[in-house]
């Protein structure tokens, strides 16, 4: 096989193909040229899309041995793309080894940007929708405050109790077995924290046997407190 020939046949059709697009670097001592390429959506104005310049350089015997390609001017590509796309224009060139190949790893690299620039477009919406939830949790949680929970109560009340001197009033009558008043054992009273936490752990609500208070208006609640001989043991009737 004559390599410069299959070469410069291959040059003068990519000539063709991509017409104005093309740039021939160097001739000698083996061809060097340039191929732009972008993705379907690419707008250089509002950064969207992916592009890049595709370099390539024959060697002594291609095609039967891949040539050489760079990647050059890339815009918008994240971390790792360019080699992930060199390791893909390389798997292409294995397989298209014997036949001139240039004009089939452009076509591959372009449905690569598509494919990759459909990839981004994805994570930067799901990354704005996960912020939008987000700011909206935080809002939803700024206007309903924080729920009450058994350790939230507990916290709550180690503070309040702190805060109102209660704890310490509590240790020193304690040590010093002091009779608390009335007031001060209920506000000490440890035996009320267990109680709120039971309603916070159940949920239970409280029964009431509405039929107790069915007939309350046949209760006679105004009996005459200077009657003597009335007598809350015999309630009979006076005829009997």
């Amino acid at each position: 096989m004559d390599y410069r020939d299959e070469q410069v046949n291959e040059i003068e059709a990519l000539d063709s193909i991509y017409c104005g697009d093309m740039e021939i670097i160097a001739k000698q001592p083996f061809y060097k040229f340039s191929i732009p390429i972008k993705s379907e959506e690419h707008e250089l104005e509002t950064s969207n899309g992916l592009a890049c310049r595709l370099e390539f350089t024959y060697t002594a015997k291609y095609p039967d041995e891949p040539l050489v390609v760079d990647i050059e001017d890339q815009e918008n590509f994240e971390d790792g793309d360019e080699q992930i796309l060199k390791e893909h224009l390389a798997e292409q060139m294995n397989e298209n080894l014997g036949m001139v190949m240039v004009f089939t790893l452009v076509s591959a690299a372009q449905e690569w940007l598509n494919v990759q620039w459909d990839k981004i477009k994805m994570h930067r919406e799901e990354s704005a929708a996960l912020k939008l939830k987000e700011e909206e949790e935080a809002e939803r949680k700024r206007f309903e405050g924080t729920r009450v929970t058994v350790e939230t109560f507990l916290t709550w009340k180690e503070k309040f109790d702190d805060e109102m001197g209660i704890t310490k009033r509590r240790e020193i009558a304690e040590r010093e077995g002091k009779k608390l008043t009335g007031r001060e054992l209920f506000m000490t009273d440890k035996t009320l924290d267990q109680s709120d936490l039971k309603f916070l752990e159940d949920g239970d609500a409280v029964k009431v046997d509405e039929s107790l208070f069915q007939n309350l208006e046949d209760l006679d609640l105004d009996d005459d407190p200077d009657d003597l001989d009335f007598d809350p043991n015999n309630l009979s009737d006076d005829s009997a």
